[in-house]
């Protein structure tokens, strides 16, 4: 077995400096964490290649993390604006982002964003492969190793592979309302029934395990029969993928290379508990990798919402990585202020969940707030906040609109303006009146 990537080193009894920091960060036991990535139920993307990481880990046993989904298309965006996306999610707290171009320039943007980043980066490598040929059903075998070990080589430290949709799965497909809505997925799909041969990224999984061996590049296991509406839930083609996925963890982790699981999808509230355990069941724990799930079909404009109910109530139930949802979901490709408001929104999705589950000092955060609250120190209010900006966006326009309406107000003799706020004022504000018992 190589000694280069992190479940290898961990196996061979190493706390690797990545494992030690990750320990530090989360505050668990370094011996614990070593042996949770040497059985594959925690994963830390580290390409060895990509010089300005910051590891984090990803595992049911840790703090819930989220990715952010940025990237071009053939239609809007360049490098600019996506090196703006990926500074807004690491502002506002993503823990991955992943590069989803599919228009022009894709290594430049790629090269950049891992130069930029010292979050993990993943990619979905079939997307920079369909940009190098004139049809999907041009795709081959070589293109698609080429392409994994070039971005290897720069220092992608994930990648999604939708190796596990068979060419049985197909008809299943067919009988589902929305069919296939995984881009990768489809592409793939098609392929297959086209060249009337297996899925290529299944039948060389051997050969992608030994460049992600070389270079410590986890595998996200991609869900291309994942549901996209409620109809489509919980359906055959959705678990008969799933359990290949389980099949092809297991080879992973043999091959010494770390593996994760992406997840469904779309998935009604009283469905996501069981989607999780089964996940846990098929695929030996390996760290689920959940979109959402988005709860509800008809919130268009609003599934950074309907998604981040369901990603909550799934991190709760074992998801260990939510990607994040924004506004634009369904409707175009997301700018700098979607971004922010999908990671905010999933920000909060997580931090529910790891407070829900009591996580070390989860909770912390929430109660110096509700101290500041106590105190009116807004100051103090905004630094804890999850988007202080816009805390303090929020707060400045209620104190301007009620200038407005009474410029010349002055509050009770020895109180400031400070201590209450706009919506009850002085004299209905619960926490002033409450001090005075």
């Amino acid at each position: 077995m190589n000694k280069v990537t992190q479940i290898a080193r961990a196996r061979n009894g190493e706390i690797t400096p990545q494992i030690a920091a990750v320990a530090k960060k989360e505050m668990v036991d370094p011996e614990k964490l070593r042996i949770a990535v040497a059985e594959g139920r925690v994963v830390i993307p580290a390409n060895v290649n990509h010089e300005a990481l910051d590891p984090i880990g990803i595992g049911r046993m840790l703090k819930t993390k989220i990715n952010a989904n940025i990237g071009n298309s053939s239609l809007s965006s360049c490098p600019q604006q996506e090196l703006d996306k990926l500074k807004t999610a690491l502002r506002y707290g993503a823990d991955t982002v992943m590069d989803l171009s599919t228009g022009a320039n894709i290594t430049n943007i790629r090269q950049t964003i891992i130069g930029n980043s010292p979050a993990p980066i993943g990619t979905v490598p079939v997307y920079e492969c369909l940009a190098r040929v004139d049809s999907a059903n041009d795709l081959t075998p070589e293109l698609i190793l080429q392409v994994i070990r070039e971005q290897a080589e720069e220092g992608v430290d994930y990648i999604t592979i939708h190796s596990g949709l068979l060419r049985e799965h197909v008809p299943m497909a067919k009988k589902r309302k929305l069919r296939i809505v995984s881009r990768g997925g489809s592409i793939i799909a098609k392929w297959t029934q086209v060249h009337q041969k297996e899925n290529p990224f299944f039948s060389h999984f051997d050969q992608i395990l030994e460049i992600c061996a070389e270079h410590d590049v986890t595998l996200s296991l991609g869900d291309g029969m994942r549901p996209g509406c409620l109809a489509d839930a919980s359906d055959e083609a959705q678990f008969a993928e799933l359990k290949v996925l389980g099949d092809l963890v297991r080879r992973a982790r043999a091959a010494g290379v770390q593996a994760m699981v992406e997840g469904p999808g779309h998935i009604p509230l009283h469905e996501i508990e069981m989607n999780m355990k089964r996940e846990q069941e098929l695929c030996d724990d390996a760290p689920f990798y959940i979109l959402g799930p988005v709860v509800i079909d008809c919130a268009p404009g609003y599934d950074h919402i309907t998604s981040a109910i369901g990603a909550a109530l799934g991190a709760y139930h074992g998801a260990a990585m939510l990607c994040y949802v924004t506004p634009k979901e369904h409707l175009g490709l997301p700018n700098a202020e979607d971004v922010r408001n999908g990671v905010i929104a999933y920000k909060i999705a997580a931090h529910a969940a790891d407070v829900g589950m009591q996580r070390p000092e989860a909770r912390k955060r929430d109660d110096l707030i509700s101290e500041a609250r106590a105190d009116f120190d807004w100051e103090k209010q905004f630094e804890l906040a999850l988007d202080p900006d816009r805390a303090r966006q929020l707060r400045q326009e209620a104190i301007d609109e009620k200038n407005m309406d009474d410029p010349g107000w002055e509050p009770p003799e020895g109180e400031g303006k400070d201590h209450y706020c706009t919506m009850c004022g002085p004299d209905f504000c619960s926490m002033r009146i409450s001090k005075e018992l």
